[in-house]
């Protein structure tokens, strides 16, 4: 049974500037990692309720196109602060609902930064001119798609709520937001903030919901013109499916990742191991940047690996709502028993030589083999899990090989004092982003942030999110003689 204290926690669809129940009544239930009790039942979006809440995005679209940059920027400028009001809620709505730590809650600042900018960014919408063809002037003009969807995951989903809807307002769309089923609580308390920031009726639309229902109508709605998705590999197929077999939408894809990590044998030993460790720690390593292999030269392999132990195994496992707790469940059953079914496998491949299953809820420890097969599974595929890989290397040609040996290119690291090798890896690294004697979750708000490979399409940061929600168009004028 739901508890009291949990009544005020908003569940339903926002659809047209209103808070509403689902067209059939069905819901879903969100339960705390934690407790493994119930924290909401949540109201689903059928395929009824995606076509109101697209039509009304689109009925919307024209005031809101025709709106200045700065007049749009307003709004963004107020959710942006009633965020940081309340900040303590969204962390404390994510810690029971997912099972993020309240002390590695970032979610709210980075919405945050990103209303802020995209609140100015209007103006940097601009066309070209050309006299080049004789008897005219031709000029581009950057125009908004219309109707946007947006389609996030379920580890950082307040974060996203402000990447993917400040943009796509800023260039004058208009959008729907599905997030995860997993955590859709947090968005709903966004939608809330939406209407206290007197955002017109249909400018933005959250739908709560699974992807072979809502996410499926999103993705083959012949009125969202654009998509965007960042999710897993195997979702981001049928959506790019969806779209080519309805209206042959424009998608963007960000699709996880495989990161590895280079440690050469003059690399800060220490450093390395602090920073690596901690990118499979934060989140419980439900990140798709997570640098989940890590090769480091035999010649240091063991100093670093002693180090990198020492400071990985130190995670302060519990409540996620305990400002102590480092590390949490995983985000449910299903992720936790996806988890344990890696450990299971890669154990009949080599040994754990740290952590494994907590058997305490949804816990995992954090967990290390060492020396896997470069093809078994565990090297092969995200986990999305505390789980890490450390395997050695001799050569520079040996470890860019086995770093690329994988169908994902999202984000890769490299760790020396060498300034001549530290250039030469990252061009041959096979990656969206390299770094560089750092690693993620380092994402500099104004770098290009997408994949290679399998890993997806398009880019977004400060400087890039708004070309993704623009079209261009060529105007062609004949000037009489």
């Amino acid at each position: 049974m739901i508890e009291k204290s949990q009544d005020q926690i908003e569940t339903r669809l926002f659809i047209n500037g209103k808070f509403q129940p689902s067209s059939d009544g069905k819901t879903f239930t969100v339960t705390n990692p934690f407790t493994r009790e119930p924290v909401a039942n949540v109201f689903e979006a059928s395929d009824a309720d995606v076509d109101n809440a697209v039509a009304a995005a689109k009925a919307a679209f024209p005031a809101w196109r025709d709106l200045s940059p700065a007049d749009r920027g307003k709004y963004l400028h107020r959710i942006a602060s009633l965020i940081r009001e309340h900040e303590e809620e969204f962390a404390r709505l994510e810690a029971v609902s997912s099972g993020k730590p309240v002390s590695r809650y970032v979610d709210a600042s980075v919405a945050i930064d990103a209303f802020s900018y995209f609140a100015e960014a209007g103006w940097t919408v601009q066309g070209t001119s050309s006299w080049n063809t004789s008897g005219h002037l031709n000029i581009t003009s950057k125009e908004p798609y219309g109707v946007v969807a947006s389609i996030i995951p379920w580890n950082v989903p307040l974060a996203f709520f402000g990447i993917k809807i400040a943009p796509a307002l800023a260039a004058g769309n208009t959008i729907v937001l599905k997030p995860s089923e997993k955590a859709p609580l947090t968005c709903l308390l966004g939608a809330k903030l939406l209407v206290e920031a007197g955002f017109p009726p249909g400018v933005v639309n959250v739908l709560s919901g699974h992807g072979p229902t809502t996410g499926a109508a999103l993705s083959s709605h012949m009125d969202v013109r654009c998509l965007s998705f960042t999710g897993s590999l195997l979702t981001g197929r049928k959506i790019q499916t969806a779209a080519a077999q309805s209206n042959m939408k424009t998608v963007h894809l960000e699709l996880g990742g495989k990161a590895p990590a280079i440690i050469f044998p003059d690399a800060d030993l220490e450093a390395a191991a602090a920073q690596t460790q901690f990118s499979v720690h934060i989140f419980s390593g439900q990140t798709c940047i997570a640098n989940t292999r890590i090769y480091v030269h035999e010649s240091v392999a063991e100093k670093y690996t002693a180090l990198f132990k020492g400071m990985f195994g130190a995670a302060v496992l519990g409540d996620p709502l305990d400002k102590e707790t480092t590390l949490g469940p995983q985000v449910d059953k299903i992720q936790y028993e996806r988890v344990k079914s890696y450990i299971s496998t890669a154990e009949k491949e080599g040994a754990v030589t740290l952590g494994g299953d907590a058997k305490d809820g949804y816990f995992i420890k954090p967990t290390v083999f060492e020396n896997m097969p470069e093809k078994s599974q565990i090297m092969k595929e995200e986990v999305f899990g505390p789980v890490v890989v450390i395997n050695t290397f001799r050569t520079e040609d040996e470890v860019i090989r086995k770093a690329n040996d994988t169908e994902f290119g999202l984000y890769a690291s490299v760790f020396t004092k060498d300034i001549d090798r530290a250039v030469r890896v990252s061009k041959l690294l096979e990656a969206g982003t390299v770094a560089v004697n750092c690693t993620s979750p380092l994402m500099p708000k104004d770098m290009p942030f997408g994949g290679f490979k399998e890993s997806g399409t398009g880019r977004e940061s400060f400087l890039h999110s708004m070309e993704s929600y623009l079209e261009t168009k060529a105007v062609l004028i004949k000037i009489g003689s």
